[in-house]
């Protein structure tokens, strides 16, 4: 039977002027409200209260000085939500950060656990 080895995961938090700005729930967040088209039911669809969001929304838009989201506003047809072109950039250069921090980690993980074996054994 295989040893177990060490993994590494990473979960990346952007910061911009020192203020924490984008991270996983915000990702997961601006997924939803491209998926769903509702900040509301992406909000739902995560647990999260819809306060919760709008205030975590509202303050990396705040902190970037872009919106992320065009809102429309309910009404008879009811309203709705969509990504504007910088909410779609950062979620999928977050998406793309992740994916290469992934690939980086395994490669540490494994000399990590390289270099504990190689204690282990001496």
């Amino acid at each position: 039977m295989a040893e177990a080895a060490f993994t590494l995961k990473l979960s990346p938090r952007l910061f911009w002027g020192g203020e924490k700005c984008f991270g996983p729930g915000i990702a997961e967040l601006l997924e939803g409200v491209d998926r769903e088209g509702s900040l509301r039911a992406a909000a739902c669809g995560m647990g999260m209260a819809y306060s919760k969001a709008w205030t975590a929304l509202r303050r990396c838009e705040e902190t970037l000085k872009v919106p992320l989201l065009e809102r429309k506003t309910g009404g008879r047809s009811g309203g709705h939500s969509r990504l504007t072109a910088e909410g779609r950039f950062l979620l999928e250069e977050y998406r793309r950060l992740e994916r290469r921090l992934s690939q980086e980690g395994s490669g540490l993980a494994d000399a990590f656990s390289r270099a504990w074996e190689a204690f282990r054994t001496q």
